[in-house]
């Protein structure tokens, strides 16, 4: 039998496999770059082919059962290291993965591959996905935006200009009815919109349906009295997901052209099943990003936010909060430019110097609006049209509740 002998069991190094600097990715590749961090003495192209593997078909073993398919088509390929500029301790990682490897239209799928098991690799200190390029052929089975930039402007018939909102305040506490009257408040006021806050859900003082109803005649009253298209951002994130959709049924119900949801939260299984509910169902989808800085705040470790505002367009969304650069909290101006445009655009060329590490071709995906909020107020007008141009939306919650003329 030992004649016989097809493979040699044990343990490899990683770059044996995985470390292939002569790989030309295919514009069908998924490709993703990686800062790496790896433990001292163990060499950059071991620890980069080993989040390769790791993020696609390795193993800590040769096994027997690699003979019974092609891995040299499915194994992700490390093709490129780069250092980090003023980084003595990390480097970047390129690495090109097989359309194959991912379900069809699944940001969960590639979530899951990409930064699932490799983060708590013992090889590394730390790990952060700066960016992914998603191959067009991938888009192409993604539903995107229920509606998109354009679609929504057509619908509520707002043109050249910011979209302008508020969150209610103060966020928690008030009953219905004075949540209603805020909103009526803000919306008579002359802003275009007004929003539940992040953690706004169904709490004791005030139940999902009837702030639902209340906020909806104040929808109404404020259409009536100006003439003009109103919403409010009905948030019906849930515990689960058949609770979501018995409040997004509700919203529709009462008038309000969108809803809201918190997308990391939720999760994007329940995110992109409420897009595909709202595109049915002519809906605008308004997204939060709550709890986004536990994942990408850290320099040296998680997922850069570009990479989340990539998987939301292709999961469903049409507004994703996206910082202020001048407001409350933390941005850096060069870096939210470049994942705007990640939003919006249907072509982005790489640019190092916004942090854009691939060209990105979205095809035909509608757009998605960015929005500022946190913190800003009528003094951050200028600043924030020159940031985001007219295609944002700027909500001032405390700056407009809080004006000494109400």
């Amino acid at each position: 039998m030992a004649g016989n002998k097809a493979y040699d069991a044990g343990v490899k190094e990683y770059r044996d496999m995985y470390w292939t600097p002569d790989y030309v990715p295919l514009d069908t590749d998924l490709l993703a770059c990686f800062k790496c961090t790896g433990l001292p003495g163990v060499p950059k192209e071991e620890v980069a082919a080993a989040v390769a593997a790791e993020s696609s078909t390795g193993t800590w073993s040769t096994v027997w059962s690699e003979l019974l398919t092609d891995m040299e088509y499915y194994k992700g390929r490390c093709y490129r290291i780069e250092d980090v500029p003023g980084d003595s301790e990390s480097f970047y990682a390129f690495i090109a993965y097989p359309i194959d490897l991912f379900e069809e239209g699944s940001v969960v799928n590639v979530l899951t591959s990409l930064v699932g098991n490799v983060f708590g690799f013992k090889a590394l200190r730390h790990l952060r996905l700066e960016d992914i390029r998603f191959p067009i052929a991938y888009i192409k089975t993604c539903g995107g935006p229920p509606a998109g930039i354009q679609l929504e402007r057509d619908r509520l018939n707002k043109y050249g200009r910011p979209m302008l909102g508020a969150t209610i305040k103060p966020k928690l506490g008030l009953s219905a009815k004075n949540y209603g009257r805020a909103v009526y408040e803000c919306l008579r006021g002359g802003l275009d919109m007004t929003k539940d806050d992040e953690n706004v859900n169904s709490q004791p003082f005030m139940r999902w349906r009837d702030r639902f109803e209340f906020v909806g005649e104040a929808i109404q009253k404020a259409e009536q009295e100006t003439g003009e298209k109103k919403g409010h951002y009905l948030n019906v994130t849930a515990s689960t997901p058949e609770e979501m959709y018995k409040r997004a049924e509700f919203a529709k119900e009462v008038g309000s052209p969108i809803m809201m949801h918190d997308f990391l939260t939720g999760g994007f299984t329940a995110n992109t099943g409420l897009a595909n509910w709202c595109r049915e169902n002519g809906m605008l989808l308004h997204i939060h990003r709550a709890m986004h800085a536990v994942i990408d705040r850290h320099p040296k470790h998680g997922i850069h936010f570009r990479v989340l505002a990539k998987c939301l367009r292709l999961s469903g969304g049409d507004h994703l909060h996206t910082g202020t650069v001048v407001g409350k909290l933390e941005g850096d101006r060069q870096s939210t430019l470049g994942f705007v445009d990640q939003l919006r655009e249907s072509f982005i060329p790489e640019d190092r110097s916004r942090g854009v590490f691939f060209d990105q071709d979205w095809g035909s995906l509608p757009g998605v609006f960015a929005v500022a909020s946190g913190g800003i107020h009528i003094w951050h007008m200028p600043a924030l049209v020159t940031i985001f141009g007219d295609d944002s939306m700027l909500q001032f919650g405390g700056g407009t509740q809080g004006h000494p003329m109400g």
